[in-house]
């Protein structure tokens, strides 16, 4: 698991440029099969740039967009890339990296418009009509009103009269088609990246939230989809209830589904948006998957999620409708957490694989626990731990209780070290049955606590860290190979 936005690269912030090409050779030369990224959809410095908060379930993050393969392909001149900031290579530095790439975007689309060649263009855009007209519409429009949020815009804007569209597409074309442009720029410089990995026989892993935005292209374009008011505000918000992690829960704060709209239309929403996320991947990741089961909604206004209630879902009819819409349907169900037999009768029901986390292991229930590996069953993909842990070495030090550390040595039959924790970890991982094994990249270099990606319910310096380009050493290479190649998974 690697992020884009941790890849090396001198601009700022990961992109899809040569070092995800060598990424993908490490993947080749050590025989991993599969590569799982977080959301790529667009971020926001004002949301800390979490790629879980998106104003478009559908439209890419062009902050990931190559300078070096724009100018390969004729978008811009090699010129243009000069000078270039002084970036870190250890943290993402969002802000700079948008500022240097909003010029290089500027003159790319200048070029384009000259060049009249727009074949590519018109195709992508006729591909991409069901999300990309909204989409590049919204983003303007935002822009034009100093990030104003879509419910407070004028009324008529807000509640989309076609004549006003009409006119605001005339009005603002230019900054529209720019939009579009720069998600065709993103969408070639991926597919060709997947093209790549696929035939060197990686697979592609997204992540899809469940949930989106209020502030979203989405709900401005189907704001009957969800729980509003007749100002277009939400009436209820989503969260998880309180429990053993928080006594007051927590409140998310995105729209929750009208699931009976949802219905009457055949779930043509998610349709389109499993759509597109086929397009970019080869198997989806679905976070909180639980709440297509019964989701914890809470009266918008409350400052707790203490006052919500469990409303049931549509799980059952939505994965049927999508299965006969894409008969192979490669989801893996982010099933953490306290989980009823009812989400597992759904999971079992479509074979959808669940997700098994190491360091949820070593508790005192250790010989009854489901993230135990002698209580795994194949399907199923097992990671040391996700984006939201600690890496396995922090954990380890400052997270693990004592109890947990002798456990976890018991388990293993010898005692465990804080500079051998990582590969313990990775062993036990690939030694049981699940199917697939996901490592975060920080776990296989054995990083401490100063390299996990986020830190949950923070909002400031999370999703920074970068993959220097020095750590992918032979001896990482040939541990990682030699561990796949014993569990006989290379």
């Amino acid at each position: 698991m690697l992020h884009i936005t941790s890849l090396p690269s001198p601009f700022g912030v990961g992109d899809l440029g040569i070092e995800a090409y060598r990424f993908a050779d490490f993947l080749t030369e050590t025989k991993q099969g599969h590569w799982q990224f977080l959301p790529l959809n667009l971020t926001d410095s004002a949301l800390g740039n979490s790629p879980y908060y998106s104003a478009s379930a559908f439209a890419s993050n062009t902050l990931l967009i190559s300078p070096e393969l724009m100018a390969e392909k004729g978008f811009i001149k090699k010129s243009d890339l000069e000078p270039i900031p002084s970036f870190s290579n250890e943290r993402a530095d969002y802000h700079a990296a948008t500022e240097y790439k909003r010029r290089l975007f500027s003159r790319a689309y200048s070029y384009f418009k000259e060049s009249g060649n727009r074949y590519e263009y018109e195709a992508f855009c006729s591909e991409n009509d069901y999300w990309l007209d909204d989409f590049a519409l919204f983003v303007t429009l935002k822009n034009q009103f100093n990030g104003q949020v879509w419910s407070e815009w004028s009324p008529e804007i807000r509640d989309r009269k076609p004549e006003t569209l009409r006119s605001l597409r005339i009005q603002y074309h230019e900054s529209i088609e720019r939009e579009k442009f720069l998600q065709m720029v993103f969408l070639q410089q991926w597919s060709s990246l997947k093209r790549y990995c696929n035939n060197h026989g990686i697979q592609l892993i997204g992540d899809m939230p469940i949930y989106v935005c209020y502030d979203s292209a989405d709900v401005w374009a189907n704001p009957g989809l969800f729980k509003l008011d007749e100002n277009k505000h939400p009436t209820f918000v989503a969260g998880v209830p309180p429990d053993y992690f928080s006594e007051t829960g927590q409140l998310w704060g995105n729209p929750v589904y009208r699931w009976d709209r949802m219905k009457e239309t055949g779930y043509h929403w998610w349709v389109q948006r499993m759509k597109c996320n086929l397009n970019l991947f080869d198997v989806i990741r679905i976070d909180h998957f639980r709440g297509f089961i019964a989701y914890w909604e809470v009266p918008a206004g409350e400052k707790t999620a203490i006052h919500g209630q469990w409303v049931d879902a549509e799980a059952h009819n939505l994965f049927t409708a999508l299965q006969k819409r894409f008969p192979y349907l490669p989801i893996i169900a982010e099933d953490l957490g306290i989980i009823t037999p009812d989400v597992r009768e759904i999971i079992r029901h479509f074979e959808f694989p669940g997700m098994k986390i190491l360091q949820f292991t070593f508790g005192w229930d250790l010989p009854t626990n489901p993230y135990a590996p002698h209580n795994y069953e194949r399907n199923c993909v097992v990671y040391t731990g996700t984006h939201d842990n600690n890496t396995t070495r922090g954990w380890f030090n400052k997270d693990a209780l004592p109890d947990e550390r002798k456990r976890l040595s018991a388990y293993l039959g010898r005692d465990i070290y804080e500079d051998t924790v990582h590969w313990e970890l990775i062993r036990l991982a690939m030694m049981s049955v699940a199917n697939v094994v996901i490592i975060p990249m920080q776990d296989i270099l054995g990083l401490d606590e100063e390299s996990r990606m986020n830190r949950p319910s923070t909002i400031t310096g999370n999703w920074q860290w970068r993959l220097s380009r020095d750590r992918l050493t032979p001896d990482v290479s040939k541990k990682l190979q030699e561990l796949t190649e014993i569990y006989g998974r290379g």
